[in-house]
């Protein structure tokens, strides 16, 4: 599991809002990385530990998107999905009977 440093807003930390890291090392127990950093949505400064054994470099490297930069503007723009719409998408998935018929469905959207 790839743990990710997230700020108390919820935007995740990358490298480039890192100012500082460090080795907390305890003779017993485990022993910690320390981050700190600012905020790029916030601008707050926060710091947080994470468990030696759970360190990745990668954890401070943004995955790369197969999304492009305006169809993520267009999905911010819409908001979180709601229970109500997951629900809604349940039901409606249920009602087909195979996948050509969701094929046809967002073909038919994109028009």
């Amino acid at each position: 599991m790839k743990t990710a440093i997230k700020c108390n807003c919820g935007q995740r930390v990358l490298a480039k809002d890192v100012m500082q890291t460090g080795y907390y090392l305890r003779l017993i127990g485990p022993s910690f990385v320390y981050v700190k950093y600012r905020c790029p949505r916030c601008k707050k400064l926060g710091e947080q530990f994470v468990k030696q054994e759970e360190w990745e470099d990668g954890i401070l490297h943004d995955i790369p998107s197969e999304v492009k930069p305006e169809e993520k503007a267009i999905f911010e723009q819409m908001g979180k999905i709601d229970i109500h719409e997951c629900i809604d998408a349940h039901f409606e998935l249920e009602k087909m009977e195979s996948l050509c018929d969701l094929i046809n469905i967002t073909e038919e959207a994109k028009k």
